[in-house]
C-alpha cells in the first residue's frame, strides 16, 4: 500500500490510491458505502484527506454521493463501458501518434519486451496479468512525453475500466492474440516514423477492435 513516509505522497493521495485499489480489487463492490470515519480509522488519518480522496473518486465516476446515504461505489454497465472505450480510443490514438516522434529507442525496446511477455502469456493465459501488461505497453509509448491534460483523460479512462474489477480479456480471450499482433504493427509504424494519421488510426482501431470483440459477446 502507498505510504506517506517517503514524502512523495500526501495523505489524500494515499487515501485515494488505497480506495482505488480497493475498488479495482473488489474489496469495495458496487453498492458498497464508503464510511468516512471507518476508512479514516483504517488508514490512521483524519477524515479530511479521506473526504478529498472520495471527491476525486467521484470525479473519476467511480463513486456517487447521495444526501442521507453518503458515498457509494458504482459499477460500470455495458453502455458505460462502451462510452469509456470509445473515449479511450480517441485519446490513446491521439496520444500515441503525438508522442511517436519522441519515443526513444530504449522505450521501444521496453515496449517490445512487454509485448513478448504478452505473447508468452497466450500459452497459459492469465487475463489479469495480460491486462496489466497491456496497460504498461501503451503507457511506455506516451506516458513520458504527453500533454498532461490529455494524459489525465487517459488515466481517467483506465481507472473507469479498472473499476469493472475484471479484465476485458477474461470475456474475449480470443482477442488477446490479435491484440499482440496489433502491438507489433504499432511498434513497426513508430520505429519507421510513419505519419501521424497512420499511427493515430492504428492505435485508435486497436482499442476499438477490443471493444467490438466485447460487444459481440453481448449479442451472441
Amino acid at each position: 500500500m502507498t505510504t506517506v513516509e517517503d514524502g512523495l505522497y500526501s495523505k489524500a493521495d494515499v487515501a485515494y490510491r488505497t480506495l482505488l485499489e480497493g475498488i479495482q480489487q473488489g474489496r469495495f463492490v458496487p453498492g458498497s458505502r464508503l464510511v468516512l470515519a471507518q476508512l479514516a480509522a483504517e488508514l490512521d488519518m483524519s477524515t479530511v484527506p479521506v473526504r478529498e480522496a472520495i471527491r476525486r473518486l467521484q470525479h473519476d465516476g467511480l463513486v456517487t454521493y447521495e444526501r442521507n446515504v453518503g458515498a457509494t461505489v458504482v459499477g460500470i454497465d455495458p453502455v458505460e463501458y462502451e462510452y469509456t472505450m470509445e473515449t479511450l480510443a480517441l485519446v490513446e490514438g491521439y496520444s500515441t501518434a503525438q508522442c511517436a516522434p519522441l519515443v526513444t529507442a530504449t522505450e521501444l525496446d521496453r515496449a517490445r519486451a512487454i509485448n513478448r511477455r504478452m505473447h508468452e502469456l497466450l500459452q497459459d493465459f492469465d487475463p489479469v496479468e495480460f491486462t496489466s501488461l497491456n496497460k504498461q505497453f501503451h503507457s511506455t509509448l506516451f506516458e513520458h512525453h504527453q500533454n498532461p491534460h490529455i494524459l489525465d483523460l487517459v488515466h481517467r479512462g483506465w481507472n473507469r475500466l479498472a473499476a469493472l474489477r475484471s479484465s476485458t480479456f477474461a470475456y474475449v480471450p480470443g482477442r488477446a492474440s490479435a491484440s499482440v499482433q496489433e502491438h507489433d504493427r504499432l511498434l513497426e509504424l513508430i520505429a519507421d516514423g510513419a505519419d501521424f494519421t497512420v499511427i493515430e488510426a492504428a492505435a485508435r482501431d486497436h482499442r476499438m477492435n477490443t471493444l467490438n470483440a466485447y460487444l459481440q459477446t453481448l449479442t451472441s
